[in-house]
């Protein structure tokens, strides 16, 4: 299956990351989001990002300019999809969200078009039942940052054709990356592994065995984690930490991915981690600084 003419949908951290890439690597890129604002602000992210390549070398002058000119920005999801041979969904983890918006790319996209979802946890399985082309439906789960990070989790649905597969694990590798396939269960991998770790880590700080510093350091210098379990939650959003969590309890029915209750109550207070300013840690605004937030002192 040929892929030339890509659309992602969604303008926040994850769908700027996954648009920089198509485009660095040659592909026609459609930017969408119904903010325009918020697509504004992604391409000029996207430029900075860029440009910082080019000073760190691994880019030229010329190769940040011909990725700009691959790249266009559109607030009107049909406009937007309606030439795309893969469409790329990166919105907010939400699955009432996402399955109106699958609906709309269904109806929008041409015959054929592959649509991907960038979900972390939510079921593709369930996301391509509200399309009429369920075996065209795959998921495609980058990693943040995106244009750092190598691994895409390529998740099948229960109805994704092997051809479709194939196109996405050539299609990632085109862009640098590392394509794992998994198959369709809350959490898929990274997640289902990783979120009962971030929650282990919450329930020791809930529970008094150690604090925040304390539980970070011993994941960071015993087991070489390049950050810890709590600085993670804050980097990925402590909203988006409790959604997968209950992804995996409701999905399994097992109490051992019961979301931590400090978790719950951080989340209902407004303290998500870093794109709030405070979580586990505080965080000062235009540099990496960070305290651990004056609740977890001792």
């Amino acid at each position: 299956m040929s892929v030339e003419r890509i659309t992602v949908i969604g303008a926040g951290t994850m769908g700027n990351g996954i648009a920089h890439v198509f485009a660095q690597n040659g592909f026609s890129v459609t930017l969408v989001d119904v903010n325009a604002a918020q697509l504004e602000k992604a391409v000029q992210t996207i430029e900075k990002n860029l440009e910082r390549q080019v000073t760190k070398g691994a880019l030229t002058a010329e190769q940040k300019q011909q990725a700009l000119a691959n790249l266009s920005a559109q607030t009107d999801i049909a406009a937007g999809v309606k030439e795309a041979d893969l469409v790329v969904e990166a919105a907010t983890e939400n699955t009432d969200l996402k399955l109106t918006i699958f609906k709309q790319l269904d109806a929008a996209a041409k015959p054929g078009a592959i649509l991907a979802s960038n979900t972390s946890s939510i079921s593709i399985t369930k996301i391509a039942a509200v399309t009429k082309r369920p075996d065209h439906v795959i998921g495609m789960h980058f990693m943040n940052p995106v244009p750092v990070m190598k691994l895409v989790e390529i998740i099948n649905g229960y109805a994704t054709k092997a051809e479709v597969t194939e196109t996405i694990v050539a299609l990632s590798k085109q862009l640098g990356k590392v394509p794992c396939v998994v198959n369709d269960y809350p959490g898929f991998i990274a997640n289902r592994i990783l979120m009962p770790m971030i929650n282990e880590a919450v329930y020791s700080l809930y529970e008094g065995i150690a604090g925040v510093e304390e539980i970070d350091t011993i994941m960071k210098l015993g087991m070489a984690h390049p950050m810890g379990p709590l600085q993670l939650a804050d980097f990925i959003g402590l909203d988006v930490c409790l959604s997968i969590l209950n992804v995996l309890y409701n999905g399994f029915g097992n109490t051992k991915y019961a979301p931590c209750p400090l978790l719950v109550n951080m989340v209902m207070a407004g303290k998500l981690g870093v794109k709030t300013g405070e979580g586990f840690y505080r965080y000062t605004t235009g540099s990496k600084e960070m305290m651990v937030s004056e609740r977890f002192k001792k």
